[in-house]
């Protein structure tokens, strides 16, 4: 499942794809499960801020999240085994589990901003981990993964508004001059691996007929002693309910671009004063 080359393209990059992790008839289960689901609200459920456009299609299909303190289907899945192999072996120690979502990214329906999940969650000491398990093939045309490769290595960055004609969330984070996110091509199967610093994000789904159904896990490192308040409460892989993990306060701590000798980097401000559930 996870070979050196994908530990080493992780280290690199802060994101790695392991193809074809789950089994065709996994997915079918998976795609008709959470379709039957969604005829049926939810608390948690959301379309995402208004948005000035003719149709949206979000509004049809909102997002699920923490679908395993209710549906024993999502928490097998987040427990699953080869997910905690291959995040043991990208974290270097075994996760604690805390949050299922599901997106189902229906023609037409709009992307979200560049983001990094660590601003949500505020993980301490470490950071988080995301596993994104692609339930339809992705690409451009539907609104796959973007990903700034290399921005694991960053700090949380301070948000602003966001073109919410495109992005269901109504925050981004900037990036500096000549960088850009890179698109991810998945095939329905693979799951996407990245940290939680990592820069990611995606574009409106502009085809007639294609979903771009995704079933995400995020997951924080095993020494871990915080985590937001919205993220508990926390499991062991093994299911077992974490007691002690503590909750983090407020807003964190952020950085904005600044140049220094002709380069770019990331200064801290301060605090963040507003603080956000992950979307």
């Amino acid at each position: 499942m996870l070979t050196p080359e994908l530990e080493q393209f992780y280290a690199a990059n802060g994101y790695v794809v392991v193809p074809a992790l789950f089994s065709a008839a996994e997915l079918e289960r998976y795609r008709a499960h959470y379709m039957a689901l969604r005829r049926f609200p939810h608390e948690g459920d959301t379309a995402g801020v208004a948005a000035n456009i003719e149709q949206d299609t979000n509004q049809q299909y909102p997002r699920m999240i923490h679908m395993h303190r209710w549906d024993d289907l999502s928490l097998q899945w987040l427990l699953d085994e080869r997910l905690r192999v291959c995040l043991t072996g990208l974290l270097g120690r075994e996760p604690f589990a805390v949050q299922t979502m599901l997106y189902y990214k229906p023609p037409g329906a709009r992307g979200q901003a560049l983001h990094q999940d660590q601003f949500y969650l505020k993980v301490q000491p470490g950071t988080c981990m995301a596993a994104w398990l692609a339930l339809d093939d992705c690409d451009e045309a539907n609104g796959c993964m973007q990903l700034v490769p290399g921005s694991h290595k960053w700090d949380v960055l301070c948000t602003q508004p966001a073109d919410t004609t495109l992005s269901f969330t109504d925050v981004t984070v900037p990036l500096p001059p000549g960088v850009n996110p890179a698109p991810v091509l998945m095939r329905a199967g693979d799951v996407l691996f990245f940290h939680g610093s990592t820069v990611h994000g995606s574009y409106p789904n502009t085809t007639p007929d294609r979903f771009r159904r995704a079933l995400i896990g995020h997951y924080i490192d095993g020494a871990a002693e915080q985590v937001g308040q919205y993220y508990q409460p926390a499991l062991r892989m093994n299911g077992q309910r974490l007691s002690n993990l503590g909750v983090s306060q407020g807003g964190g701590a952020c950085g904005v671009w600044v140049e220094q000798d002709g380069a770019p980097i990331i200064e801290r401000v301060g605090l963040e004063g507003v603080s956000r559930k992950h979307e």
